[in-house]
């Protein structure tokens, strides 16, 4: 796989895995389970609509993503932690919009875990899947979290 496929697949993996992370706290599904509904239905799926009959999905590099959804699970309480800490005062994640809480969470995980990953690189991306959820401002405000966390955990 070369550096821009792979780099194709852990984006939709990132993506996919803030999806299934919102379902998670949304649902309470287990995390087992979880992983077996996307891998089977979610995906590299085809798309069954109209205007976009029989094409075929973004591939997702399956072993991040699932690192991803498991390792956030794993440590979500040291996780919040750090974000908190980062937050304005008086703020919480619960004030915060919950598919914004899985993209901190999920890129807050990247840094803490996945040293193998550049900083710029995580922060970039979890950029890039705040943009398909909300607006440059939104945007921009995962930059600066996850900026703060990575000058911590990644001196």
């Amino acid at each position: 796989m070369n550096t821009n496929s792979r780099s194709q697949t852990r984006s939709t993996a990132r993506l996919s895995a803030v999806q299934a992370l919102y379902q998670r706290q949304m649902e309470g599904t287990k995390v087992d389970d979880l992983l077996v509904e996307f891998h089977r239905h979610r995906l590299g799926e085809r798309i069954d609509d109209e205007d976009h009959a029989g094409e075929q999905l973004a591939e997702v590099e399956i072993d991040f993503f699932n690192d991803l959804v498991r390792g956030v699970d794993a440590r979500r309480e040291e996780i919040d932690e750090v974000l908190i800490a980062r937050l304005s005062d008086g703020w919480t994640l619960t004030r915060l919009d919950k598919t914004m809480v899985q993209i901190l969470r999920a890129g807050a995980y990247e840094l803490l875990a996945r040293a193998d990953v550049p900083t710029a690189t995580v922060i970039n991306e979890y950029v890039e899947v705040a943009k398909a959820f909300f607006d440059d401002r939104e945007a921009k405000f995962v930059n600066g979290i996850l900026d703060a966390v990575a000058k911590e955990v990644r001196p």
